[in-house]
C-alpha cells in the first residue's frame, strides 16, 4: 500500500526568554508560532472500518496537537525551569500560566520536546515524519523523524 504524508496546522501565541542569551531575546518577549504536524502512514484498508481510506482522521490528529501542546503552550510564558527570576515571576500574578520546561525554551529545543510528546500518543500505524514550527514570518525551525533516528 502506498505510504501519505498527512500534515495538520495549529496557531498558538506564546511567550519566552531564552537564559543566558547574548541578544533582545533573553528578555521575555512573545511570538505568533504557527506548528505544522505532518505524519506518514498508509490508509486504511479495512472495509468496515468508519476510518476507511485514511491514515489517520485529521480531527484525531488535531485532539491529540491540541491535548499535547496547543492547550499546554498557548497564552503561556515559557521558562527553563532552572532561570534565576523564577522567584520573582511566581509571585507575581501577571504570570498564572507559566510552564516549566528542562531546557532552554528556543525553537529547536522546543520541537524535540513536542516530537516526544506526540509520538507516544499517535496510532500504532501512523508515525510522526516532521514538525515545524514557525517563529516568525522569516524563522522557523524543522524536525524530520529521519534525521533522528
Amino acid at each position: 500500500m502506498a505510504l501519505i504524508r498527512l500534515t495538520k496546522e495549529f496557531k498558538f501565541e506564546m511567550a519566552h526568554a531564552l537564559e543566558g542569551y547574548d541578544g533582545p531575546c533573553k528578555h521575555i518577549h512573545g511570538h505568533s508560532y504557527t506548528f505544522s504536524v505532518t505524519v506518514i502512514g498508509s490508509p486504511i484498508e479495512e472495509e468496515n472500518s468508519v476510518k476507511l481510506g485514511m491514515v489517520v482522521d485529521f480531527g484525531d490528529l488535531k485532539k491529540i496537537v491540541k491535548k499535547l501542546i496547543v492547550d499546554v503552550f498557548d497564552h503561556a510564558l515559557v521558562l527553563r525551569e532552572s532561570n534565576a527570576s523564577l522567584s520573582m515571576i511566581n509571585n507575581s500574578p501577571f504570570f498564572n500560566k507559566l510552564v516549566l520546561v528542562p531546557y532552554q525554551p528556543s525553537s529547536e529545543m522546543m520541537l524535540i520536546d513536542f516530537a516526544e510528546r506526540i509520538k507516544a500518543e499517535l496510532p500504532t500505524n501512523v508515525k510522526l515524519h516532521s514538525l515545524k514550527l514557525r517563529e516568525t514570518v522569516t524563522s522557523l525551525a524543522e524536525w524530520y523523524a529521519s534525521d533522528n533516528e
